[in-house]
């Protein structure tokens, strides 16, 4: 078995380190092509105006100037040996449940092994759910990582499904329960944009993310990790909503509508 690491975090991430380990359970043919630096947020984006450079951090590991995806076609097609036969991308430092995953490189990373044909795992260590003080709990991916993966790999999953598994943020003995969730959706908004002015007087905005919890119902990924579960949750590309659809294909169906005058 071969298997592709990435991350969004970047090379020098704890996350990262704690999915290698999780896929050295498996085999020792790990290889790992991760972005130079920190790229959460950016989804799927591919670098398309500017050079991609390629440091060769060590065997089989190397460091792109790029996003997850950037990271993921650039180890299958040219840095890796051999396709391979997993890809996970993680362990990302933080959450990535409801609308986050259309925003997470994490679930990206994942996204294009998919679409490259290859199973793909998408892991996220949840935090912020306790004191600051308290540190985040990579134990908790850690120890239940292998067991969760190791479950997915026994079953399968059809090949436009990424599995996306987050755990929560409590340590390891305090994990209730593994859930298998649907995707759930916040009641509020929860990316801000903060305006601030610089030492030059100049305005510049920072965004952020509010820690106010949304009420969701029981069954999806944000009441499983409120709740000390880990969850795991199938997610595929197709966005379409059907009843929209349905209902539409009466009103738009065949010639095109005429204008307003």
């Amino acid at each position: 078995m071969r298997i592709l690491c990435t991350n969004d975090d970047g090379i020098h991430a704890t996350g990262l380190a704690v999915l290698e380990r999780i896929a050295l359970a498996f085999t020792d043919d790990v290889w790992v092509v991760a972005p130079e630096s920190e790229q959460s947020g950016a989804s799927r984006a591919l670098t398309l105006t500017a050079p991609i450079r390629v440091r060769k951090a060590a065997e089989k590991r190397f460091a792109v100037t790029g996003t997850p995806t950037d990271c993921v076609l650039l180890g299958t097609q040219h840095l890796m040996d051999g396709p391979p036969d997993y890809v996970f991308s993680g362990v990302n430092r933080g959450q990535n449940i409801a609308e986050d995953v259309t925003l997470s490189g994490t679930i990206a990373g994942a996204m294009q092994g998919m679409q490259l044909g290859i199973p793909s795992i998408a892991l996220s260590q949840a935090r912020g759910f306790r004191s600051a003080e308290e540190p985040i709990p990579w134990e908790t991916a850690e120890r239940y990582g292998p067991g969760i993966v190791g479950k997915l790999i026994e079953a399968g999953w059809p090949r436009d499904v990424v599995m996306n598994v987050n755990f929560p943020d409590v340590p390891p003995d305090e994990v209730t329960a593994v859930e298998v969730t649907t995707q759930g959706r916040r009641d509020h908004h929860i990316v801000y944009a903060d305006r601030r002015t610089d030492l030059r007087g100049e305005q510049y905005y920072w965004l952020g993310f509010r820690g106010t919890l949304s009420d969701p119902p029981e069954g999806v990924d944000l009441r499983a990790i409120y709740d000390g579960r880990i969850s795991v949750t199938p997610l595929h590309m197709d966005l379409t909503h059907g009843p929209t659809h349905a209902a539409l294909k009466g009103l738009l169906g065949g010639a095109p509508p005429k204008g307003p005058r």
